[in-house]
Order: C-alpha cells, then sequence, then structure tokens
C-alpha cells in the first residue's frame, strides 16, 4: 500500500515535533505493516532525477508486496516531496521518523539533502538508505549508501576519456558540495594519470547562461570537457555548447550527464559523442535487466521514463533492505543493520550487487558508454568495483560508533592529495 504526503504539519505543531524527544514524538502505530518512507524530489528543479526514482521505488515496494511481503507483513509505502526545497528534507526526516514510526527511510538526493537527512535520522535512531550517486565520504553505521562514489566512475572514465581524447581538461560543475568535491576528484585523477587541468569553474544550480563559459574553453583549447553539472536549468550548457560548434571539436566527458534523462530531452545532433559511466544504463545486457526494463515500462506506460543509475540504484536498495529484513527476521532497526553487515548481495538489473561492510557502501559494476543517437553503447565494463574513496577514511567494523562525512571540507582536509 502506499500514499502520498505532500503537504507536511506547518507552524507550531512543525516546531513541537523538533523539540520533543524521540521517545514520546508520534502516534502509535500498528504492528501489522512495515513502513518505508520515501523522501525525493518530485517537483522542483530536481524532479527529472526523483521522479525516476519515486516510479523506481513504488515498483519495488509493489513487487514486494504482491510476493507475499517481508515476513509475513505487507510494506506501507510513505511518499514525501521535498520540492526540490531544502527546508523540507529535516521537517520530512523529523516526520518520518517521530511521526510514522519509519523502520527505514529511503530518500535525498543532493548532497545537502543527505546531510540535512542523515543527522536528524540518527538521532531518532531511524535506519536511512541513500540511493543516489555522490563524492563519497559518509561513515555512518545507520546510514547505507548504495550509490555510486568518484573511485568507482569517475577513476575510471578520466583515464579513457584522456586515451581516446587528450590530457588537457576543462572542468565545469555543479556548486554546492557534490560538484565541487567531485571537480577535486577529477583534478586528482586527471593529474595522477599525466593530464593537466586548464581550469575549473562552478555554478549555481539555476544558471541557465554559459556562453562567458563556452568562450573560455575556446579560448583555454582543452582536449575535452568534464562536466559534473547537475539539474534541469544545467541543460542548458550541453545545447549552448553544441549551438557554438563545440561538441565537434571538444568533446565531454561526465559522470552526471544523462541521470537526469538529458540525453532524451536533447537532440542526437546535441549530444552525439559524450562519454559517461554510471553503475547502471538502460542499455546494460542481461536478461535480469531486459526483464526490469520491460516490467517497468508494463507499469508505468506511455509515462515511464528512462531507466538510469538514480532510479535503479533505488529499486535494488529497497532489494537489498529486503533482503536484511528476510534475513533478520524482523524489520527492526538493529538486526536488519546487523544482517546488511554479514553479506547481503543479490543479482538485480545493474548485475551483481554487494554492500561492503567497513563503509556500508556499495560493491556495484560500473559501465563506460559513448552517447549516439540518444542511445548509450556500452564500451567497457568493470565488474565488483568497491567503494575506494571512502575505503580511504571509513571502518565500521574497527569504529562502529562513527556518523561522519569526511569530504565535508574538501579532499585535502581529509588527508587526501
Amino acid at each position: 500500500m502506499s500514499f502520498d504526503r505532500r503537504t507536511f504539519i506547518q507552524g507550531t505543531s512543525l516546531a513541537g515535533l523538533t523539540l520533543m524527544a524521540p521517545g514520546i514524538i508520534g502516534r502509535a502505530k500498528a504492528d501489522d505493516t512495515i513502513r518505508l518512507v520515501s523522501i525525493l524530489d518530485q517537483s522542483g528543479g530536481l524532479d527529472i532525477y526523483g521522479k525516476p526514482m519515486a516510479d523506481a521505488t513504488t515498483m519495488a515496494v509493489d513487487e514486494i508486496n504482491a510476493a507475499g511481503g517481508l515476513n509475513g507483513k505487507q510494506v506501507d509505502l510513505i511518499n514525501y516531496d521535498p520540492q526540490s526545497n531544502i527546508q523540507f528534507y529535516t521537517q520530512y526526516a523529523t516526520k518520518a521518523a517521530a511521526g510514522d514510526k519509519a523502520h527505514v527511510v529511503h530518500a535525498g538526493i543532493t548532497s545537502a539533502s543527505r546531510e540535512a537527512i542523515r543527522p536528524t535520522l540518527g538521532r531518532f535512531k531511524s535506519l536511512y538508505f541513500y540511493n543516489t550517486q555522490y563524492e563519497g565520504g559518509v561513515c555512518d553505521r545507520n546510514c547505507f549508501c548504495t550509490g555510486s562514489t568518484p573511485a568507482q566512475t569517475v577513476e575510471k572514465l578520466v583515464p579513457y576519456a584522456m586515451n581516446k581524447f587528450g590530457k588537457k581538461v576543462y572542468i565545469i560543475a555543479a556548486d554546492y558540495n557534490y560538484g565541487q568535491i567531485t571537480a577535486q576528484w577529477v583534478k586528482k585523477y586527471v593529474t595522477d594519470n599525466g593530464g593537466e587541468v586548464a581550469d575549473i569553474e562552478f555554478f549555481p544550480l539555476d544558471v541557465t547562461n554559459f556562453g562567458p563559459t563556452i568562450k573560455k574553453i575556446q579560448a583555454a583549447k582543452p582536449d575535452m570537457v568534464w562536466s559534473a553539472l547537475v539539474g534541469g536549468a544545467h541543460i542548458s550548457f550541453y545545447r549552448q555548447y553544441a549551438a557554438a560548434g563545440m561538441n565537434k571539436s571538444v568533446p565531454i566527458a561526465s559522470t552526471t550527464f544523462g541521470v537526469g534523462n538529458e540525453h532524451k530531452l536533447m537532440s542526437a545532433e546535441e549530444g552525439d559523442g559524450i562519454l559517461a559511466a554510471y553503475t547502471y544504463f538502460q542499455e546494460v545486457p542481461g536478461d535480469d535487466n531486459a526483464a526490469f526494463v520491460k516490467r517497468f515500462k508494463e507499469k508505468f506506460g506511455a509515462d515511464a521514463p528512462y531507466l538510469n543509475e538514480l532510479a535503479t540504484r533505488s529499486y535494488e536498495g529497497i532489494q537489498l533492505w529486503a533482503e536484511a529484513v528476510r534475513k533478520a527476521g524482523t524489520a527492526d532497526r538493529m538486526p536488519v543493520i546487523e544482517a546488511l553487515e554479514s553479506g547481503i548481495s543479490l543479482a538485480g538489473p545493474s548485475g551483481a550487487i554487494s554492500l561492503d561492510p567497513k563503509t556500508h557502501h556499495g560493491v556495484l559494476n560500473v559501465y563506460l558508454a559513448e552517447l549516439k543517437d540518444q542511445t548509450f553503447n556500452i564500451v567497457e565494463t568493470h565488474n565488483a568495483q568497491p567503494p575506494s574513496d571512502t575505503l580511504l577514511v571509513c571502518d565500521l567494523q574497527a569504529n562502529p560508533d562513527q556518523a561522519k562525512f569526511y569530504f565535508e571540507n574538501g579532499l585535502e582536509a581529509a588527508g587526501i592529495k
């Protein structure tokens, strides 16, 4: 079962929620269902990511319930839409934990949303899954990160793109944690592979005019552009870049292009030749993925979006949690955490998936692909890639009480050069 709760408690009732102790908040909940709360942006500037993730979340829960639920109980899916508004993340996380008494919360797209949600759920001791690609560095026993990190995607795409295009790289990125830290990883991997960074520019999420930057790129004469742009407004860069004829002379590599289905919104002429790396493309070969895509399209019909990494990580993140609930024999937080740490794995649309017990991050297959005629063609596959960036700073087996985001102040502050 599922229902939407877009309109949230306002005014003094919300203030009361945030001030009361976790143990005494919220109405009593019956034990006949397992409550899964989803907090994903389905409106506003981030809806290009949130809508496919929400659809995949719904499909995962519906399939679990159709198969009999978990341990004889149905999963109650409760959806919240924070509307791409940073102030709502903490509010909905508080409501999920204190009011809904959620057994698990799958939530957040941007790094800012995660860092609003994660400490809130930690305070209430509500299990948290973050199913989005991000910059790495979260080390928190209460949090499981199933999305890719730069060591899994950026590290693989940088040398491939440099060998194909050349070693001089111009980096453009979104101006918030993810873009800033990912740009640092790109710079590190470019340098490690004997390349040169021509320049780095950052752009707020609402920027749509990239004319001055395109002129700077023309003047810098790089061999390629690396894009870590994010959100609906930033699609303008690719269109303006193609309109200036730059996509024919200075190609683009990215680990953000495509997860907002930008390649389906742009023409083939605008997008052809872009390189991307993810742990999932809809075009990934294999019977499991073909069946997954077929079920998704049958369920959502003409409205079904292209299936990208974020949607599939959401689906597979719920399936990993469900498998842990089965193994634990309960949806209670600590037995599920212990089950997840014990070596949970499954075969999903993206291939074999498991969780690294030291970091609570996914061990994932990585695919490099080139765009042609609005279709990603897989050119290279790297199986079972660990989150080696986060492994540099995190060992929850040795230090289970950690609840920290190590890369908050950049890589150098975390001792990474």
